[in-house]
């Protein structure tokens, strides 16, 4: 069985969907029982393959069951930012009295080994 795109995956129903699923994973779980076994397996890329494509089907299974739209990510990313941005931007305006920062403490020079050596002796 070929590996199946996103895309495709989407245009699929949801019975569609399950049959590919099962097929996928039992076709998974059939290389994993003869690489377990010491059995040499044709492609052993295929498993990873299979891997990601059942992750695939489960992430877009979970996408529709909480309603999220494959493009509606990018669009509530930026729908969320702004208010966020007008909500840092009013605390900003008023004046805080904030405690001056340290300067920063300058860095001790580093012994070599033979000093430490040195003081071991």
């Amino acid at each position: 069985m070929a590996i199946i795109r996103v895309d495709e995956i989407r245009k699929l129903t949801k019975e569609d969907r399950a049959k590919r699923l099962s097929e996928l994973k039992a076709e998974l779980s059939k290389l994993m029982a003869t690489k377990a076994m010491g059995g040499s397996i044709e492609n052993p890329g295929r498993i990873r393959l299979l891997k990601k494509t059942i992750a695939r089907f489960n992430t877009i299974a979970r996408e529709e069951e909480l309603g999220i739209a494959p493009n509606a990510k990018a669009e509530n990313a930026k729908s969320e930012a702004k208010p966020a941005k007008a909500e840092k931007a009013e605390p900003a305006a008023e004046p805080a009295a904030e405690p001056a920062a340290e300067p920063p403490k300058p860095k001790k020079a580093r012994k070599s080994k033979s000093a430490k050596e040195a003081q071991k002796e």
